[in-house]
């Protein structure tokens, strides 16, 4: 079967983590309790948020990262690079809607001197990651900025979208809005 896709191959290839096979007992082996396997499951053992760990589950699932690390990797890159284009309370909004370890991402950020068109801010992702080719820093950005909404909500992201130059929309996966031009439509 061949399945033909307009979207980039990815070629980057992270080795997944060694993991500690289970005890014969169901266990997590020797040493472990019930309250560090939850912890583990759950996300906190790492250090990681529960909201965290899903928006990397839904970011991996997208963009068709083959580990978990590499769709964290993406996701800091590309929150760090929109830290710093939204401001003022849409910022604060974004900050306070996104899980603690996003959060910290995107508000750590010093803002923009001059906004960047859409191309623009893909072409700087792409500086940031080793390897990409605008094609791939454009999926990066959109398997990160799509999960957004479902996350954030539609209304937060219209509102960012609302602070953004034209062009971004897609980045989010959402249709570009044109209004109709003077005298046009009705």
């Amino acid at each position: 079967m061949t399945v033909t896709s307009t979207q980039p191959v990815r070629r980057t290839v992270i080795p997944a983590p060694a993991s500690r096979p289970p005890a014969p007992d169901g266990s997590g082996g020797p040493g472990t309790t019930a309250a560090s396997e939850r912890q583990e499951r759950s996300g906190t053992a790492t250090g990681r948020s529960h909201a965290w760990t899903r928006l990397l589950d839904a970011v991996r699932e997208t963009g068709q990262y083959t580990t978990t690390a590499e769709a964290e990797r993406v996701t800091r890159i590309v929150l760090s690079a929109l830290g710093g284009h939204v401001v003022g309370d849409e910022r604060v909004a974004l900050a306070q809607a996104l899980p603690p370890e996003a959060a910290r991402v995107v508000s750590s950020q010093i803002p923009v001197t001059r906004p960047q068109t859409a191309a623009e801010f893909v072409d700087g992702v792409a500086a940031r990651i080793e390897g990409a080719t605008p094609a791939t820093a454009r999926w990066d950005v959109s398997s990160v900025l799509s999960v957004l909404p479902k996350l954030v909500g539609d209304d937060l992201i219209d509102r960012v979208l609302g602070e953004l130059p034209p062009g971004y929309a897609l980045l989010f996966g959402k249709a570009e809005l044109v209004p109709p031009a003077p005298g046009k439509g009705g």
